[in-house]
């Protein structure tokens, strides 16, 4: 089987075009992200090897399904900023990551303060423990399956509030056991950043015991 070569930061410009600036500063993420990667693991190591397609790409994806005039964005188990981090540096305005691991947030933190992107807030904290607001996205990539993220992302939904999740192949499945507690109006969409991904869009999320407490789980 031919394998993919790997994708560059002139190849990620043509699929998404970004200004220089936007690009530089991609690349100045993807440098603190190698260096941090020798001490802490942020990221899956032989992702490294495609860092352009499997991680910036992979983000930088979601910005086709961001509503029109989009203010705050909440990123639910950053890590190492995926996706959160990626959408501030392309241009969302106000976007707050969440992030429990004190190293990664540390991490998060000084690529803030490196980037120099305004409008980014880290919060080094679980979801569970950070009050309530409501953001107009909620986004994640490999947090949790939905029977756990939903429940979280629920505390920062308004009636418009848009979901975004980054999902594999057991996406199905995870929408067939939530439906067992919420109501949505879902969309798969197929990645372009991995043949068995998928971004999952979600709205209208509500319990389908309105009397449920949102802050537990489903």
């Amino acid at each position: 089987m031919t394998r993919t070569p790997p994708l560059d930061a002139d190849g990620f410009a043509r699929l998404v075009p970004v200004s220089r600036e936007t690009l530089t500063r991609l690349e100045a993420w993807l440098a603190q992200l190698r260096l941090w990667q020798r001490r802490i693991n942020l990221v899956g190591p032989s992702t490294l090897d495609d860092p352009w397609r499997r991680h910036v790409l992979d983000c930088a994806q979601l910005l086709r399904y961001l509503p029109e005039g989009i203010r705050t964005l909440v990123d639910l188990g950053s890590g190492a900023g995926l996706p959160g981090l990626i959408l501030a540096i392309l241009g969302v305005p106000e976007v707050h990551l969440v992030e429990a691991d004190r190293r990664k947030a540390a991490f998060l933190i000084d690529c803030k303060g490196r980037l120099g992107i305004a409008g980014l807030v880290v919060h080094a904290c679980r979801a569970e423990e950070l009050a309530p607001f409501p953001a107009d996205v909620v986004t994640a990539r490999a947090l949790a399956p939905l029977v756990r993220l939903l429940p979280l992302a629920a505390r920062f939904c308004g009636p418009r509030t848009r979901l975004l999740f980054l999902k594999g192949r057991e996406v199905e499945h995870e929408l067939t056991a939530a439906a067992r507690h919420w109501k949505m109006t879902a969309r798969l969409h197929p990645s372009l950043a991995s043949a068995e991904g998928r971004v999952l869009e979600i709205e209208g999320l509500a319990p389908l015991d309105p009397s449920r407490d949102r802050n537990h789980g489903a």
